[in-house]
């Protein structure tokens, strides 16, 4: 007895994620979406906010229990110091508020715009420029309305700064770790997979 042929379903091509219809040619990592998403935003404006609140919070304690120019405490060679400056770190640009608020404003719209465009391509980006951003926008916050900012932090050996600067300086540095490390961890074109021994 002869059975009927039995006929056969046309084939669907296998095609996976992370490669291309003829499975050989790999998807651009520039294909994958890295610009902000929504729990990005979230994160970036819960650090930025926290660290925003943090350093009004120490400038308004300072500003409202010392005199300018007195001493309240002093660990080792850290003292707590009430000063105001008008330029930026250091002292820098000192009586140029409106160049350093201009400056400053330009600084923070360009990372907002960075973060926009790269938010998903390293985990630490809501926090480093989460922190960059609050320290950045407390301390344009004090040049626009008091036309200086309060620092409190002063080392016998360093310029006097707060929260802000500090905010700033580790965002920075976590925002260079993060490029470092990714750098590292990306694989090389033309690479070559080591045969084993």
């Amino acid at each position: 007895m002869i059975e009927p042929a039995r006929s056969e379903p046309p084939r669907v091509p296998d095609i996976r994620v992370g490669s291309a219809t003829n499975a050989l040619q790999p998807i651009s990592s520039a294909e994958r979406p890295l610009g902000a998403g929504l729990p990005q935003w979230a994160s970036l404006l819960v650090v930025a906010a926290t660290a925003g609140a943090a350093d009004q919070l120490t400038k308004w304690t300072v500003s409202s229990r010392l005199g300018l120019g007195d001493t309240a405490t002093t660990i080792g060679p850290l003292s707590i110091r009430y000063v105001q400056n008008s330029g930026i770190a250091f002292g820098l640009f000192a009586g140029s508020t409106s160049a350093v608020i201009v400056l400053t404003a330009v600084a923070v719209a360009a990372m907002l715009v960075f973060f926009a465009r790269a938010a998903q391509s390293h985990p630490l980006l809501p926090v480093s420029l989460g922190l960059a951003i609050g320290g950045s926008v407390s301390n344009l916050v004090d040049r626009v309305r008091l036309g200086h900012v309060t620092d409190f932090l002063d080392f016998a050996y360093w310029p006097a700064f707060n929260l802000a600067d500090t905010f700033i300086v580790v965002g920075v540095g976590l925002l260079f770790a993060s490029f470092v490390a990714a750098d590292r961890t990306s694989p090389r074109v033309g690479a070559a997979p080591l045969s084993r021994l």
